[in-house]
């Protein structure tokens, strides 16, 4: 299954807004070019927060292996 989007039916169909040419009046930032230092940077603070999320994911295994061996060695022993 997949997720999808809820739709408004009751909701009349608009046209967007006509683009802006002034950047000013739109209410978004300008781009600003990242520099390739900047980039490799931020992949590796993504790359760290994903390492770090795999190793909370990872202890959180290793606790309920813990415990099915614990609950297999209780019943081996009966």
């Amino acid at each position: 299954m997949t997720a999808q989007k809820p739709t408004l039916a009751a909701t009349p169909a608009t046209t967007p807004p006509a683009p802006s040419t002034s950047t000013s009046t739109s209410g978004r930032k300008a781009w600003i070019k990242k520099t390739p230092v900047e980039i490799v940077l931020e992949q590796i603070g993504k790359q760290e927060e994903k390492v770090a999320g795999m190793r909370k994911e990872l202890a959180r295994e290793e606790r309920e292996l813990g415990k099915l061996q614990q609950a297999k060695k209780v019943l081996e022993a009966q």
